[in-house]
């Protein structure tokens, strides 16, 4: 399938219906109202007719969606129609929470190997996955086909790490990393700052 332009908030979206259309498939729906799929993704129903229309007419006015069909048009259309490989740079506490984390596959994800600089690290048995030192990152990225990445260094080596990886063809980065990363155009990093999205969530709490 030729890859679709979609701008990234509606990916995020996107990613959103297609978790709601898995819990309709599992619990037996064959259709869904746009309304529905809407009020379950937090969405109003416009907003996610105009993201649907990447994926084609899927709709059926008095209808609704076939749930499985656009499930799978979505999969297909965000590249998650077969498993994803994927390669984990820090394997300190975060980054092995993260390796033992069984939901990452379920969706489409395949967490090949992690990479530390820390040798000590390199002899623990309890990471699930193969631990090899920072200097292999390039030449497993190139022999195992893979393009995406999840960091978990340090701040102060972020930028380093992500410049190895780019340098080895990776494109999109998950950045568990409190630092702004500076990559080339064509590479995508996405941020998850857990302090900073704490400090956001502590405005609403009442005092």
């Amino acid at each position: 399938m030729e890859r679709l332009e979609i701008p990234q908030k509606s990916i995020y979206r996107i990613s959103l219906y297609s978790r709601c259309l898995e819990r309709l498939e599992a619990n037996g729906h064959e259709m869904v109202s746009s309304a529905a799929l809407a009020a379950a993704a937090g969405v109003k129903s416009s907003q996610l007719r105009r993201d649907l229309a990447y994926f084609g007419a899927f709709g059926t006015r008095g209808r609704g969606y076939p749930v499985q069909a656009l499930r799978l048009a979505i999969h297909e259309g965000l590249g998650r129609a077969k498993l994803q490989p994927v390669i984990m740079v820090g394997a300190g506490n975060l980054g092995r929470a993260l390796l033992r984390y069984d939901g990452f596959k379920k969706e489409g994800y395949d967490i090949l190997a992690a990479f530390d600089s820390d040798s000590e690290k390199l002899s623990e048995k309890s990471i699930p996955v193969p631990l090899f030192p920072s200097e292999e990152i390039a030449s497993f990225a190139r022999q195992h086909h893979v393009k995406m990445a999840i960091l978990c260094v340090p701040a102060a080596h972020a930028q380093e790490a992500v410049n190895v990886l780019v340098e080895a063809g990776i494109q999109g980065v998950l950045n568990f990393s409190p630092a702004v990363l500076q990559v080339p155009a064509d590479v995508t990093v996405n941020n998850v700052d857990l302090a900073l999205e704490l400090e956001n969530l502590s405005y609403f709490v009442r005092k």
